[in-house]
């Protein structure tokens, strides 16, 4: 069984996901239209068992899956990140649901992104780092360009967002490129 590590910020501590984390709370935010809108989990009423059954796939393997734990205002566990890697290609995805509001518009969801990519180039040694949103998704492109990611290109969106087709924008960053 492969554990993520800790990772740790100024501001954050990038925590294993455990049970611990499985909240009411937490899911609430899966089902938080707001908070899902531009993400396909927007399709789907979440439950505890649900996500646990999510949690689990990341016991075996590579991917890493991170409660993100905010450690100077008192917010606590306000989201997650999660990554998707193929040793073999020496490259990885990156995923992030900041699920608390009060932890929106902070820079936080950069600051964990950041620092997971320096894990993936860093201490993984991957050689690219990718990632996606829908084209509307202005606080996850914030992330992906403060984290120097570059776009690569684009697709149409799996689904419309509010009865609005939007392009899916797809970035990356190479670890010769990495600044973090």
């Amino acid at each position: 069984m492969t554990v993520a590590p800790i990772l740790e910020t100024p501001r954050l501590r990038l925590e294993p996901f455990a049970e611990a984390h499985l909240t009411p709370r937490y899911v609430a935010w899966l089902n938080d239209p707001e908070v899902v809108r531009y993400s396909e989990q927007r399709h789907q009423t979440h439950t505890l068992e649900s996500c646990r059954d999510f949690v689990a796939t990341f016991a075996d393997g590579p991917n890493g899956l991170w409660a993100i734990i905010e450690t100077t205002q008192g917010l606590g566990h306000i989201g997650n990140i999660s990554t998707e890697v193929d040793p073999a290609a020496g490259t990885g995805d990156i995923r992030i649901l900041i699920g608390e509001r009060d932890a929106w518009g902070l820079g936080l969801g950069a600051e964990a992104w950041i620092r997971v990519m320096a894990h993936l180039f860093q201490e993984l040694g991957l050689k690219r780092v990718t990632a996606g949103t829908l084209e509307e998704n202005h606080g996850m492109r914030r992330i992906m360009a403060k984290a120097g990611m570059t776009e690569t290109h684009r697709a149409p969106g799996p689904t419309p967002v509010d009865g609005r087709a939007m392009d899916a924008v797809y970035a990356e960053c190479l670890a010769l490129d990495f600044r973090g």
